[in-house]
Order: structure tokens, then sequence, then C-alpha cells
């Protein structure tokens, strides 16, 4: 117990004393870290004051710098304005020496504008004076001279116009027709077309008239069988020994008499027996048109035509216009612009592929509507057939405007081909419609008299009254019918108009 009473007091001495001998060297470590940290402060004042005072001189040398070359910009400065002070100066004195000139210049003007405005004011005056004697002297009006000033002219201008077209169409007449005789004669007679007109048609011939009536069937089932399937519609008439087959279509209307003759041929002639054959024809008639398309582009020299426009072109073997073959036309039409591109130096192929499609149309305007021009170049058009090839289609009767020249000698090969001796023919109802539609067209101008249409209706000839129609007036009444014949009539060829004007004196010796 003694033991522990001693060593607690000396516990706790020992442990004031490490207490206090901790605190004095925490105090003497704080102290000397205090200095230390002083010293290096006092270090770092001195060095940021150097660095401040090395920045402060070397800032009152830049400024000095800049002061200097600010300076002598001024200067540089003020010289230059100096100098554009004196520019302006003398820019100022040269303004004002010319508003003094102009002023002068001005006042002269409006000097020499008094004397005129007094000039005018006097000629004004004696204008009206005149004016008023001329309509004194002459007795009439302003207006009415004016009038009768401008019909004398306009009547000089008619008559000095009618005189140059008259003396530019005779010149170009001379020149023109000399040419185009060459052009159109070497063409003909290289060509020199021999083929006779085919016309399809639509008669089948039969044994005996017997053979009608078994054509017609009980209760009419065979004829009524065949219509149907055919489309065509069969006439049993009177005419012996015959019948008439009727269809626009000539395709149909040529599959359906092939059929008719070889049924009469075999003479079993029922329905089922019916529907074989025409099938049968069908197939055959269809590799005739192709065949005859083939044939037609290898006469003509146009290969690479597409099978299907072959094909289109091959059904102008049954079509006829005017009783003229329209496949043969169109490879005669062919060979002719063939001809005439080369005479003109325009481009042949082109001119032949547009001469022998140029009908293509007429193959198929009576399934679809439109003009047979414009259904043959979009039908060519659609199967890669060249651009110029399809303008020379479309424009050959002027439905549209022609591009090149091949498209106009299209044109003229067409005009030849239908046009020449024996290539067309009419019937005898359209020729007197044509006749009588050109001779009401003649009469029903002004100033004529009668008229005449002659050489079947290719020549109208007009008698005028020369009272009301002179010379002059007469090459235009004869332009103005012709542009109305092409404007309003069909025809084939060309029709000429003659105006005839004759003038008699008639006087009495006594």
């Amino acid at each position: 117990m003694n033991g522990l009473t001693l060593w607690l007091p000396v516990t706790l001495v020992a442990l004031v004393l490490g207490v206090g001998i901790g605190y004095y060297i925490k105090h003497i470590i704080v102290e000397n870290t205090l200095q230390r940290e002083k010293e290096s402060a006092n270090q770092i004042l001195e060095e940021a004051k150097k660095k401040a005072d090395e920045l402060e001189l070397h800032a009152r040398n830049q400024a000095l710098e800049i002061r200097q070359t600010a300076d002598a910009e001024i200067a540089r400065r003020r010289n230059e304005l100096n100098r554009e002070d004196d520019r302006l100066q003398k820019r100022r004195e040269e303004l004002d020496i010319r508003t003094d000139r102009l002023e002068k210049r001005e006042a002269t003007l409006n000097k020499r504008q008094s004397a005129i405005d007094k000039r005018a004011n006097e000629v004004e005056r004696l204008y009206a004076q005149q004016i008023e004697e001329l309509q004194r002297i002459s007795q009439m009006s302003l207006e009415e001279a004016r009038t009768l000033l401008l019909a004398e002219v306009e009547k000089d201008s008619h008559n000095d116009m009618a005189r140059i077209i008259r003396q530019i169409e005779a010149e170009a007449r001379e020149e023109g027709e000399k040419r185009a005789r060459e052009i159109i004669t070497t063409a003909i007679q290289r060509v020199a077309s021999e083929h006779v007109t085919e016309v399809t048609t639509s008669a089948v011939p039969l044994p005996s008239d017997e053979m009608k009536g078994r054509i017609i069937g009980r209760n009419g089932r065979n004829i009524h069988a065949f219509e149907q399937i055919a489309g065509v519609d069969v006439i049993v008439d009177d005419t012996p020994e015959a019948v008439t087959i009727s269809c626009f279509d000539p395709v149909r209307r040529e599959i359906a008499r092939r059929a008719l003759a070889k049924l009469v041929l075999d003479g079993r002639i029922h329905p089922a027996h019916i529907e074989k054959i025409l099938k049968n024809e069908q197939k055959e008639v269809e590799r005739i048109v192709s065949e005859a398309g083939e044939q037609a582009a290898y006469d003509a020299g146009v290969p690479g035509l597409h099978p299907e426009v072959l094909k289109m072109l091959g059904r102008l073997k049954f079509r006829t216009s005017y009783g003229q073959n329209q496949l043969a036309h169109a490879v005669e039409t062919a060979h002719l612009a063939a001809v005439i591109a080369a005479e003109l130096g325009a481009d042949i192929e082109a001119a032949k592929a547009g001469a022998l499609l140029h009908d293509l149309g007429k193959a198929m305007d009576h399934n679809v509507e439109g003009t047979h021009a414009q259904l043959g170049a979009d039908y060519a058009r659609r199967y890669g057939v060249n651009s110029k090839v399809v303008n020379a289609i479309a424009s050959h009767h002027h439905e549209t405007e022609q591009e090149s020249v091949e498209a106009a000698i299209v044109e003229a090969a067409d005009a030849i081909s239908g046009a020449r001796p024996g290539a067309r023919r009419e019937s005898l109802e359209q020729y007197i419609k044509r006749v009588r539609t050109l001779e009401d067209m003649a009469n029903s101008y002004q100033g004529v008299s009668q008229s005449f249409a002659l050489q079947a209706g290719r020549e109208v000839r007009i008698f005028v009254k020369p009272e009301e129609i002179d010379d002059l007036e007469s090459i235009r009444l004869a332009r103005d019918i012709a542009k109305q014949i092409e404007e309003t009539m069909q025809y084939p060829g060309q029709i000429k108009v003659t105006v005839i004007r004759e003038t008699r004196s008639i006087d009495y010796a006594k």
C-alpha cells in the first residue's frame, strides 16, 4: 500500500514534467517554423519587388516606344491631312469656277429657250393658218383629208405588196420549179414503181347459190356463229354465187374472207368447225402480216425496226386509201424519199424510215381515237424509233411542227406517191362532192362571177368581174382560195386554182 502511494506522486510529477517539456519543445518548434516562414516570406517579397521593378522598367520602355511610334504616325497623318486639305481647296476652287461657267451657260440656254419658245409659237400659229387655208382650198376637214390620205396610202401599199409578191413568186417559181422538177423527175424515174394497185375485196365466191343456205344454217346458227367469232358482218343478198363480208378492220375482214372461202371449199359448215377454221386462219394471217412487214422493211432498206413495229406495218397490206394499197404506198414513198434526200444532201436513212412508217397509224386508227399521223408517231416512239423519224411521222400532215428537212422530204414523197397518175382513184360520190365543194367555195368570194372545177377536180377556174377585181387583186384572190382549200378539204395530190379576169372594150364606127 505504501509502495503504491509512493509510486502515484512520482508518476504525476513525471507526467507534469513530460507535459511541460512537450509544451516547451512544441513552442520552440513553432517559433522556429514561424521564423523560417517569416524569412521565406520576406525573401519572396524581396524577389517580387525586384521583378516588379524590372516589369515597371520594361513597361516604361515599351510605353516610351509606343508614344514615339504614335507621335510619328500622328505627324504622318497630319502631313497627309494637310496635303488632302490642299487638294480639297483646289477642287473647291475648280468647282466654283465650273459653277460660274454653268450659271453663265444656263443663262444663255434660258435666253435661247425663250427664243425657241417664241419661234415654236410662231410656227404653230403659221401651221394653224396653213391648215385653215388648206381646208378652205380643199373644202375638206382635217379628219377627211387624213382618211383620204390613208386610203390612198393603203391602196398604194396593197398595189406595191401585190406587185412585189408577184415578182418574188415569179422569181421563186422560175428557180424553184426548175430545181423541184429535176429532183421529182429524178426520184420518179429512179423508183419507177410498176405494181398494180391492190384492192382488198370482201366478196367470197360460191360454187352455187345452194351454198348460201348452208352458210346461213338452220335458224341462222352458222352465220350467227361465224359473225360472232370473226367479228364481221356477212351479207347474203341476191348477188349470184357470192356473199359479202363487211368490217372496218381490214385484217379481221381478211381473216373472215379466207376462213369462209375454206369453209365453202371444205363443205363442213357448223359452229365448231367454223371456230377451228377461224383460229387457223387468224394464225396464218398474223404470219402473213409479220412477213409482209419484214419484206416491206427489206424492200425499203430500213433495218433495225422493232418486231412489233414491223407487225403493225404489215397490217397495211390489207389497207387501201383511194384504191391504193397502203403497204405498197409506204415502200414507194420510202424509195422516193431516199432519192430526194440524196439529191438534197439530207439524212437518207432517217428520210427512208420516216417515209416507210408515215402511215403506220392507219393500221390501228379503226380501234383507237386520234389521227393516223399522231397514232403512228406515238406507236413508233413507244418502241424506240429515232426522234427525227417520229417527228417526220407526226408532221407529214402538218399536225405538228416539222423539225427537220427530212420531215419535209417525207411529206413531199408522200404527195408524189399519192398524186402520180394511176396511183389513186375516187368513188363517183366523193368526186361529185369535191367538185361541188370547190365551185361553191370559189363562188362565195366577192367579185366572182362563176367558177368551174376541171380535170377531175384537180383544177378550179374562177372568172371574176373586171370592174370589181383588178389584176393585182386577182393574185390575192387566188392565194386566199387556195389557202381555204388547204385548210377545209381533204383530197389526194394537189388542186390548181386559176383566176381569170377579162376586160372587153367595145365601140362602133359609124
